[in-house]
């Protein structure tokens, strides 16, 4: 596994206070860095000039979601020939330190999907976050037959070279979860790994997840996908399946 077949695209949303912080301490670990500004109206834009050309810049306007955020980071990386892309938000919550993790795990599980899975019991971990998962955990199980302990985070490591273009079809939050279930579908291997998460005491940190609609918009997502399980998921990782054991065979 060589470090240069690896990319990070960090996302990003009016998060000028934070974003220089998360940059220098992203920078450090000589991965190339891909941020994709979402239509910011604050001070991102100048923030991000400041740190080229040792970093790839992706602005549009109006702001998207994250979901359409992710989409576009994963064209510039695959047009650029990375193999592997680790995600991560532009808020502070994601801590650098965790990254030779990530490189760690997929150097012996080349083709896997990796998973960062946070603490959910710790210190300033908003209620919000524990309910959405274990709810989204749960739906998840039924939609793939897999089982992960944190389905909301977005500090993962993408293969792209698994994923042979997929892209997310929903453009908000719910995009990640999408990405998940997909992938499962597809037989993509998914490993998670633990790591640890910084958030700051309530009315610090910058959230632009809206409860009611966001949350709205997941419990849609999971009844479309627990029909396209069934004519579609399930299916499809049986015959994934047996592609696979007729390839080892022969």
């Amino acid at each position: 596994m060589k470090q240069s077949d690896i990319c990070i695209i960090i996302p990003t949303y009016n998060n000028a206070k934070f974003l220089p912080q998360v940059l220098d301490a992203v920078l450090p670990y000589n991965f190339s860095v891909i941020v994709v500004n979402d239509g910011s109206t604050d001070d991102t834009n100048k923030i991000l000039s400041h740190y080229q050309p040792d970093i790839t810049v992706l602005p549009y306007s109006p702001n998207r979601g994250k979901g359409y955020a992710l989409s576009k980071g994963f064209d510039v990386a695959e047009s650029i020939g990375f193999k592997y892309a680790i995600t991560m938000d532009s808020d502070s919550q994601h801590l650098p330190e965790n990254l030779p993790l990530f490189v760690e795990v997929i150097s012996k599980n080349p083709n896997a999907l990796i998973v960062g899975s946070r603490n959910l019991h710790q210190e300033n971990m908003p209620a919000k976050n524990s309910f959405a998962n274990k709810f989204s955990n749960f739906w998840f199980v039924v939609q793939t037959g897999n089982k992960l302990p944190d389905t909301q985070t977005g500090f993962r490591l993408y293969p792209l070279n698994q994923m042979k273009g997929m892209r997310p079809i929903t453009s908000r939050y719910e995009a990640e979860l999408e990405l998940l279930v997909r992938s499962a579908w597809r037989n993509i291997k998914l490993i998670p790994i633990p790591i640890q998460v910084y958030y700051p005491e309530e009315g610090v940190r910058i959230s632009h997840f809206r409860p009611a609609k966001d949350f709205f918009r997941i419990s849609l997502l999971n009844a479309l996908f627990c029909l396209l399980a069934i004519v579609y998921g399930y299916p499809a990782k049986f015959f994934y399946l047996l592609s696979h054991l007729s390839l080892k065979h022969e």
